[in-house]
């Protein structure tokens, strides 16, 4: 058995989870066990809201409080065994001291927390080295080489969107015959990232389409700001979407449905959001009002929603044609939105199987970067690495 401790800072959630892998059954995807020791997560939505979007200062500076007790947290819920009278290593902890020289209010929180613990049973740390706020990344890399050098435990840096591609292990079990195919297709749609990656064998990736300008869950942020809707906005753009589903409202609005003709697999919503944005301000100045009814904004919802779907959806089709695909893996936080999940199902036949993660894997997580840092460090032998570097443009290869 193998035990990680996972950290995931790549935005606005400060995530942790200890891990326990069965690494002697492991020989493919599909043969992947582990359980969930502990898991915890911090969300700063409620700080960022005010702001419509995530501040990189704010982000580093909740993840720098909030990391430290989120480890007790963890750590508790193992049932670790914690010591007041053990002594600090104190030539280890000057070194601590250094590596978190930055964060000093975390150093001080992470000497007085290190201090208790008897004795850490972990064999490996992974940690998000990005993509990301490199602010919020750098946080969960030091406090993990603290961690790493302090009880000389190995350490890897992660991936992010690997981390979003096998997000899906857990559900994908629940499936009878769950046999990934190589070449698989992965669509990663998230508030920063919309990326088609073509999957040769496992930690072999490339890229074949991505956005031009916004992300997807971007845009529906954007438009949710167009039409008065608290951040984030995806989920209140579902709500008004299916609200006019559910009414049978009649679709009078129509909105382009960027790139969708084109022979590539990249994709655009920024004239999306722009289109909607011009529709808002052409009714508001037919109806000389100052705020739209909340039927238009269900229907422009709608419209909004089925036309990101119907892009997302057929540039994924063409894509598992080209590259003669029968798996397509769909991670990221946009996921989570129901109809976009549901349209893709249709997708699943008896020869191509689509693979999801659970809802609360679609978000940002430790769970998933524990689960990819587990699958490379298979490959790869773990080693402490006090370089690892947050490198916010970090991209899948």
């Amino acid at each position: 058995m193998k035990k990680i401790l996972a950290i995931e800072t790549s935005c606005d959630e400060t995530a942790l989870a200890i891990l326990e892998f069965s690494d002697s059954k492991f020989s493919k995807i599909e043969n992947l066990e582990y359980k969930i020791i502990a898991n915890s997560i911090n969300s700063q939505v409620e700080i960022h809201q005010k702001y419509g979007g995530v501040y990189p200062s704010l982000a580093k500076r909740e993840h720098a409080k909030n990391i430290v007790p989120l480890f007790e947290k963890i750590l508790k819920k193992a049932k670790y065994v914690f010591d007041d009278e053990k002594e600090l290593n104190k030539e280890k902890i000057e070194r601590c001291k250094i590596i978190l020289e930055r964060e000093p209010e975390l150093f001080e929180k992470f000497e007085k927390l290190i201090v208790k613990i008897n004795n850490l049973n972990i064999d490996l740390i992974c940690v998000t080295s990005g993509p990301g706020l490199e602010p919020a990344l750098w946080v969960g890399i030091n406090f993990a080489r603290a961690i790493s050098y302090y009880f000389d435990i190995p350490m890897l840096p992660v991936n992010h969107m690997e981390g979003h591609i096998f997000s899906i292990i857990k559900e994908s079990q629940k499936i009878e015959e769950n046999i990934f195919q190589f070449p698989a297709i992965s669509l990663l749609i998230s508030g920063g990232h919309t990326e088609l990656v073509l999957i040769e064998n496992i930690g072999k990736y490339k890229i074949i389409g991505k956005t031009k300008d916004d992300a997807v869950g971007e845009a529906f942020d954007k438009v949710a700001r167009i039409l008065n809707l608290p951040y984030p906005g995806g989920p209140h753009i579902s709500i008004l979407a299916n609200n006019a589903r559910n009414k049978n409202t009649q679709n009078n609005f129509r909105l382009p449905r960027p790139m969708i003709k084109e022979k590539n697999f990249d994709f655009s919503f920024s004239g999306l959001k722009t289109a909607v944005l011009y529709l808002s301000q052409k009714i508001l100045l037919e109806k000389n009002i100052k705020e739209l009814d909340n039927e238009t904004k269900e229907a422009i919802a709608l419209e909004f929603e089925n036309a990101v779907t119907e892009v997302l959806l057929l540039k994924t089709k063409n894509a598992l044609l080209e590259h003669n695909s029968n798996t397509l893996i769909i991670g990221g936080g946009v996921i989570a939105n129901q109809f976009i999940r549901e349209s893709f199902k249709k997708i699943q036949t008896n020869k191509t199987k689509v693979f999801f993660p659970e809802k609360e894997l679609s978000t940002d997580n430790a769970v998933m970067i524990g689960v990819a840092g587990f699958i490379k460090s298979f490959s790869q032998n773990g080693q402490v690495c006090p370089e690892i570097k947050a490198e916010g443009n970090l991209v899948l290869k």
